[in-house]
């Protein structure tokens, strides 16, 4: 090995602690920002759906009801010739 590199190897072992220290608050660091970006995207969604629960409705009487009529003749007929069978 080359001086430069053992003088680097001994120089980063009496520095091991700082060295780790440094690491473990990226690391805390890091963290804290995720849970920050993952709670405001929980809480974003939270007030979307309770707004969308909240909502105010519109007036019930414009609402008006509505029917449908379906003819179902053919079906009957159709039902009836496989009952024959």
């Amino acid at each position: 090995m080359s001086q430069a590199k053992v003088d680097r190897n001994k120089e980063q072992k009496r520095n091991v602690k700082k060295i780790m220290a440094q690491e473990r608050r990226s690391w805390m660091l890091t963290q804290a920002v995720l849970y920050a970006i993952i709670a405001a995207v929980v809480i974003w969604i939270a007030v979307a759906l309770y707004q969308a629960v909240k909502a105010p409705t519109s007036d019930t009487s414009s609402v008006q009801s509505v029917s449908y009529t379906v003819d179902t003749s053919a079906l009957d007929d159709y039902i009836a010739s496989l009952e024959d069978v």
